[in-house]
């Protein structure tokens, strides 16, 4: 799976500065399964090595969020960058 440009435009249509969303809820919103590496923390971690690309944490970052998986291991966290302002 490669392609979260839904992920982005469902976050850029968010008004809410922070939200969680299930694993299950990601992947009706992308239209397909997500990776077994999306049940790691460090998968969803947008401030990890910023160096590699990883198209999941580029779609957040664009749509202007952060994302975090949260402690139950089957949700993420999006948080609105601090100064980022909407299209």
């Amino acid at each position: 799976m490669n392609d979260y440009d839904a992920l982005r435009d469902y976050l850029m249509r968010q008004k809410q500065e922070e939200f969680v969303l299930s694993f299950e809820q990601i992947e009706e919103i992308i239209g397909a399964a997500l990776p077994r590496a999306a049940h790691r923390a460090s998968w969803w971690d947008s401030l990890r090595s910023p160096d590699i690309q990883m198209p999941q944490r580029e779609a957040c970052l664009a749509a202007g969020f952060v994302a975090t998986r949260m402690p139950d291991g089957a949700s993420v966290r999006f948080r609105k960058k601090k100064g980022e302002r909407r299209r």
